[in-house]
């Protein structure tokens, strides 16, 4: 049985105090939900944070049932990168998790897929488990190009990585739909799910069994219900709705 994985992206988001606030609320108000949930059902949960309030949140997550991440990573281990935090740094922080690949650092940064997937090989090469962001934007969408679009992006993870694959997690993430309101229907999400499902048993059946699929885009308490009871999504990428630890908390026991 794949584990429910939820996962939250706070962005370019956060204060020392707000962070102090959130995390105590969350681990407070949390602990009696994520210990009814992992007795009904093997779960995962973690929070990505910018980068430098890693060692506020590892020193304040440890020892709960809310892992660390972070919210990308460099392709290279060391070296002349000014402005690159590499993987070896990051798990030094206690991160379990790093996004690789979420459309705004596709947008904003120009990350293709090939950067994307020597991204995830550097997670895994320091033990961490890589976030793969896969999506398209409305205009491909609306071309009718969504499964050509997500099964290039994931092509290009599957190449580099081989048998690695069954360590990552996937996310699906509809850009048209992160941070507007608009999401898929649970039919139309799971869709996208399956295929990408059936794209990673063509590699290694065996993985494509384990591999847990994320949905991501507006998931918000009101519709996490419907689209995590479709049979391949095993979970979210949680952006604003992780910022507030009561709607985080209503998001994850919606997965009930």
């Amino acid at each position: 049985m794949r584990p429910l994985t939820i996962i939250g992206n706070w962005k370019m988001n956060g204060s020392l105090a707000a962070n102090q606030k959130l995390l105590e609320e969350l681990l407070s108000q949390g602990a009696a939900t994520f210990d009814a949930l992992s007795h009904q059902l093997p779960i995962r949960v973690a929070l990505c944070v910018p980068y430098p309030y890693l060692p506020q949140a590892h020193n304040l997550l440890k020892n709960s049932k809310v892992a660390l991440g972070a919210q990308d990573v460099s392709d290279h281990s060391n070296g002349a990168y000014t402005g690159d935090v590499s993987a070896k740094m990051l798990q030094e922080f206690g991160c379990q998790y790093v996004i690789v690949g979420h459309s705004e650092r596709r947008q904003f940064h120009q990350e293709g897929d090939g950067l994307v997937a020597r991204k995830a090989k550097a997670c895994l090469q320091a033990n961490i488990t890589p976030i793969i962001c896969v999506g398209e934007t409305e205009a491909e969408h609306d071309d009718g190009k969504t499964l050509t679009v997500v099964r290039r992006q994931l092509q290009a993870v599957l190449d580099l990585l081989q048998g690695q694959i069954a360590s990552c997690v996937i996310a699906y993430e509809p850009v048209w739909a992160i941070g507007t309101g608009k999401v898929p229907t649970p039919a139309q999400a799971q869709d996208v799910h399956r295929e990408l499902r059936l794209q990673l048993a063509k590699f290694d059946d065996e993985a494509a069994s384990k591999v847990a699929i994320l949905y991501g885009g507006s998931l918000k308490p009101d519709n996490a219900k419907d689209l995590l009871a479709m049979p391949d999504i095993d979970g979210g990428l949680v952006g604003g709705a992780s910022l507030n630890a009561k709607d985080f908390l209503a998001l994850c026991q919606a997965c009930k």
